[in-house]
Formats: C-alpha cells, structure tokens, sequence
C-alpha cells in the first residue's frame, strides 16, 4: 500500500527543483539525482516530497526548504493580486463596453420604432384616398360598372384591407414598444365577442374547407377586459390559425370557466411548430421559416402584439405544438368581480 506524504507548505509550490536550480542552491545534477531516487522510492510505495528527497540526500538544509518555499509562495500571492487586479480592470472596461452597446441598442430600438410609427402613419393618408376611391367607383357614382370592372375593384378593396390590417399592426407595435399600450377594462361578456369573430371568419374557413367551430358554455360570467383589443387578439389568432391550417382541417375556439377565471383557446389541425421554435414565434419581424413570409404573408408582429396585450391583462399565452399535427394557443381571463 502506498504511503500519502505529510501535508506541507510544498504541496502548494509547483516546479520547486527548477527554482532550487535558478537560484543556485543545487545544481541541475543534483536535481536530477534526486528525482531518480524520489521515482525509486515510489516504485517501493513511499511517496516523499521533492524537498525532503533533497534535505536526506543533504543537497539543502531545513531552513534553506522553508525559506525557498516561503519565497515562492510569497512569489505566488503577488501574482494573484496582480492577475486579480488585471481581471478587475478587465471586468470594468467590459461592462463598460457593454452597457455603450446596450445604449446603442436602445437607441437603434428607439429609432426603429418611432420610423415604424411615422411611415406608418404617413402610409395611411395615401390609403384612405384609394379606399375612398374604391367606395365611389363601387356606389357607382362615377359610372356604372361591368361585372369585370365591378370583380376588379373588390380585389383592390380586399387587397387595401389587408393593408390597412398590416399598418395597424405596425402602428399597434410602435407604440408597445415604446411603452404606451393601454386598456380599457370593463366586464364584458367574452362569448359574445368570440361568436362575432368566429362567424365573422366563418366564410373565409369555408373557402379553404375548413370547420371553424366555437365552444362557449351558458351563463359564462363576464371577464375584465379591454373589449376592442380582446377582440383584436381572438381575430389574430383565428387569422394565424387560418393562415397555417391546410384545406380540409379544423380549427376550435373554446371558453371554459375554471376557478383562475376563464379559459381562452384556439386550437387547429395546421402544420404545427417545433418545441425549440415555440418561443420564437413571439418575436417581432420574425417567421420560424424564412420562405413562410413569402408563401403565408405577414409582418410577423401579429402574435408579438398578441402577447403584449395579453400580458397586459394579467395573463400568459401559453402555446403547445406538434409538428403537422396542431398548434394550440390558450390563456386566462380574470373574472369580474
């Protein structure tokens, strides 16, 4: 069995036969001799330290050990203190440079946001014009219209919806990201409102052949909200779900009153997201596929809004997901007092 050595100040001094040498307390010779008898003595299950090896073979006395290890510790703390004191440095200019990053991401946020509120805003003049116009040509009021000319101004007033959609949106971010979302809570009976959306949405799922259905229990009690952007969250998602679901699926839309307040879900039979992408949809500008914004459309800030204005109802969207199987969407209302 082999011995351990005594505990000793050596123990924390690494390479102590070089700084014997340099020093010229023993030659490399010696050293060298009595590395060969420390391996030796191992070989027979003694285990010595360096400097007791050298004080038995009388190269160096006790008191030149102890003052040869005290050197080098005494060597060791100071250059502790200096690497502790360069890391400090460098710790201070790093936050330093941080935070000189983080303020020029404030501000490129702080800018972005006030280009998206002011193109948006100045996107809108020009649009009011075009669907002002669309309304005349349609009322007839500058002519009647062949049938043609009649299906061609529908698709220009669709098309200038889903723009108007699309600048809302932008205005609508702008001002959470600069802090200025507010709510006008009231009790209001949420049932109601998620019918409207549902049948507002009912013939634009029967063109994909798509069962679009609501599920909302009797004598649902009424939930403290802000109606119009409660309503605005329930249409994105509904807009989201038909957006991604295939022909043929299905999409439900269900309440269901728990004692935490009532449950909101949307739920459809669309392609689905993985688990690592789940927490990205949530960002703005942003679609897990890149090709989806081309092949689905969209600014990506719809369900970045969503979240916001949820959580400012006290409330966290919740999502689970599998790939082309379903996604559901789901969160809590607080009930009116």
């Amino acid at each position: 069995m082999t011995n351990t050595p005594s505990i000793t100040p050596e123990i924390l001094v690494p390479k102590l036969g070089d700084y014997l040498v340099e020093k010229g307390h023993i030659t490399s010779a010696q050293l060298v001799e009595a590395l060969e008898h420390q391996k030796e003595l191992k070989i027979a299950g003694r285990v010595e330290l360096l400097g007791e090896v050298l004080i038995s073979k009388k190269f160096i006395s006790r008191a030149l050990l102890d003052q040869a290890i005290t050197e080098q510790i005494l060597q060791l703390r100071n250059l502790l203190q200096e690497a502790n004191r360069t890391l400090e440095q460098r710790v201070i200019q790093r936050t330093i440079e941080l935070q000189s990053a983080l303020n020029k991401l404030s501000e490129l946020d702080r800018l972005k946001s006030n280009f998206i509120s002011n193109i948006s805003h100045e996107l809108r003049t020009p649009l009011t014009h075009i669907k002002g116009y669309q309304e005349l040509l349609l009322a007839g009021a500058m002519g009647p219209l062949n049938q043609e000319q009649e299906n061609t101004i529908n698709i220009i007033k669709n098309s200038s919806e889903r723009l108007e959609r699309l600048i809302e949106d932008l205005i609508s971010f702008s001002l959470v990201a600069k802090g200025e979302i507010t709510l006008t809570k009231t009790p209001v009976n949420i049932g109601f409102i998620v019918n409207n959306v549902v049948n507002h949405n009912l013939t634009k799922a029967k063109d994909k052949n798509i069962s679009l259905n609501a599920s909302i229990p009797d004598n649902l009690p009424t939930a403290q909200v802000d109606e119009q952007k409660f309503s605005w969250v329930i249409m994105q998602l509904l807009d989201n779900s038909l957006k991604f679901t295939p022909d043929y699926g299905k999409i439900d839309v269900s309440l269901i009153k728990i004692d935490s307040g009532i449950q909101v879900s949307v739920e459809d039979t669309g392609i689905g997201i993985s688990q690592e992408n789940i927490g990205e949809i949530f960002e703005p500008f942003h679609q897990v596929d890149g090709k989806s914004t081309r092949r689905y459309g969209g600014t990506g800030l719809g369900l970045t809004l969503v979240r916001q204005i949820v959580e400012a109802h006290n409330s966290h969207i919740q999502v689970s997901s599998e790939v082309g199987k379903y996604t559901k969407f789901e969160f809590i209302l607080p009930i009116s007092d």
